[in-house]
């Protein structure tokens, strides 16, 4: 059956159209990077006055105290990406969902060797190593790559608020303060920070993994 000179042609021009769309949301999709966030992009009430001006914001020196009892620092992170957030051990609301989602994070990713996870305690003085190292073992932490943090309760809470922007900004970090956020926050190689997503809500943690591989693909294509 022989196809009509214009019936041909419309036909062709559709599958040139369909294809030129298809590369072009190809081309697109694969440049994708996601943003860099600083003090000037959040809500001021996550950052502290001393950091509001900041231009280039990476999350700064530490030194803390893992679940097997090893000293981690910054440098323990070098050329890692990682997902951070703040718990405490004894915590029955909403520190079980973030300890989930991190672990379901964990899974997602359990051949990725440059992705890690940090969790910090906001009860250091209650969350020793063998505390940490028991909650890990419930939540199913991988010692190597999910680390359960301790530490200088100051040092911390300065973390929380003038690093990660993860918290309210008002606080002193002594006895009678409290840090609790369901934010989780992805950090990139160099300490950027990349993403904010609610820790106990299970489509930002879909999100989460999402831009985690788009990070992870952004390193691929450099």
């Amino acid at each position: 059956m022989k196809v009509p000179p214009l019936l041909l042609r419309a036909i062709i021009f559709t599958v040139v159209v369909v294809v030129a769309i298809f590369i072009g949301y190809s081309m697109l999709a694969g440049n994708k990077t996601l943003p860099v966030y600083g003090p000037k992009d959040l809500n001021p009430r996550l950052v502290d006055e001393s950091v509001r001006k900041k231009q280039d914001h990476r999350i700064g020196a530490f030194t803390l105290t893992d679940q097997r009892g090893r000293t981690i620092t910054e440098k323990d992170l070098q050329g890692k990406i990682y997902i951070a957030d703040f718990f405490f051990t004894t915590c029955e609301g909403i520190c079980l969902d973030m300890s989930r989602n991190m672990a379901q994070i964990q899974e997602e990713f359990a051949d990725e060797e440059s992705l890690m996870l940090l969790s910090h305690s906001v009860t250091p003085e209650i969350d020793s190593v063998p505390a940490l190292m028991a909650y890990g073992e419930i939540h199913g932490a991988d010692n190597d790559r999910w680390l359960l943090l301790t530490g200088e309760r100051k040092h911390i809470y300065n973390l929380a608020r003038k690093e990660y922007f993860a918290a309210k900004h008002d606080g002193d970090g002594g006895p009678n303060d409290m840090v609790h956020t369901e934010n989780f926050v992805l950090v990139d190689k160099e300490k950027r920070i990349r993403g904010f997503y609610d820790g106990t809500n299970d489509k930002e943690v879909e999100q989460a993994i999402e831009d985690i591989k788009t990070l992870l693909k952004e390193y691929e294509d450099q």
